[in-house]
């Protein structure tokens, strides 16, 4: 038997690869993007196919290392703004490719447990203070819309068909390899010799920072716990952090005299709190080991030593 990530190839998958093969699971991936036979190997990863999400693909990884036992679905869109640039790319990436995965699992694979990376931004702009997940969901841009759709169609297909899935709502994750957002492009600026930090908005803004070490941990025991046919659960810590601490933080680790100061300008749909209400996944139980600071640390190190 084995297990499968979808996606497996972008920030989180990577990660979560290593963490399971570390574990001793054989693991197999299907997602965009050429890995090659080292780099495969160093993941620990047993067969990858570079393609869709489809019936032929999946019926493929079957025959390479058997029907699998857990899914973890982390492929889709990734980016708020390229959603908005290229909206019909992020709905297939995202719905096109779990209807998909779906249907193949109603057919071929409906035992098997499906962990599916959802993102807080269904819940959208306008809530305060943590947020549970029985909260309004109200998206702001096309990548939480076809969030949003994603968990419908599995909520859809275990409601029909028995399907057992486990929606998984990521705040904002980071960590080593993560080549986009805020805390990539403070330091690509710092490591252009700027020592002033411009940023928009006021710095009060705050967000649920999640390390990626922290998440792959607890996606994979999310597959190993036994629950209702659906489950949505919130994957943030329940703690804030402003955007003003997290550029001091990077600016510290960095190190010299680096000034950080805010333009006030708030882009429009950007919520100003973004935090989980962690309750019930600290009853699981689960708790998160890494504080931001010492992850934040760590980022700046690991930027520094990839760049040399």
């Amino acid at each position: 038997m084995s297990i499968w990530v979808t996606g497996g190839n972008g920030f989180i998958g990577r990660h979560l690869i290593g963490h399971l093969a570390r574990e001793g699971e054989s693991v197999y991936g299907v997602g965009h993007g050429t890995i090659e036979e080292m780099d495969r190997q160093q993941l620990g990863l047993m067969g990858w196919i570079n393609g869709e999400i489809s019936a032929p693909n999946l019926d493929d990884l079957v025959q390479r290392g058997g029907a699998p036992t857990a899914i973890f679905h982390l492929a889709g869109g990734s980016s708020v703004a390229r959603s908005i640039e290229q909206p019909y790319e992020d709905f297939s990436r995202t719905v096109v490719a779990t209807a998909s995965l779906l249907e193949w699992l109603r057919h071929s694979a409906r035992e098997c447990r499906l962990i599916v990376a959802s993102s807080a931004a269904v819940y959208g702009a306008r809530h305060a203070g943590s947020i549970p997940e029985q909260a309004t969901t109200q998206p702001m841009s096309p990548y939480g819309h076809h969030k949003l759709i994603m968990e419908q169609l599995c909520r859809s297909y275990a409601d029909s068909f028995g399907v057992h899935a486990t929606i998984v709502r990521l705040f904002s994750v980071y960590g080593s390899s993560l080549r986009k957002q805020l805390l990539w492009d403070l330091c690509l600026r710092l490591s252009r010799g700027q020592r002033e930090l411009v940023l928009g908005g006021t710095g009060n803004e705050t967000r649920d920072w999640t390390d990626v070490r922290d998440v792959v941990r607890l996606l994979a025991g999310l597959a190993q716990a036994d629950g209702a046919p659906l489950t949505v659960l919130n994957g943030g810590s329940g703690v804030p952090t402003s955007v003003a601490e997290i550029a001091n933080m990077v600016a510290k680790a960095w190190g010299g005299d680096i000034a950080v100061r805010f333009s006030g300008i708030v882009r429009a749909g950007d919520p100003f709190s973004l935090i989980a209400d962690a309750g019930q996944l600290a009853a699981i139980p689960f708790s998160w080991r890494i504080p931001v600071q010492d992850g934040i640390a760590q980022y700046v190190s690991w930027f520094k030593g990839q760049a040399r």
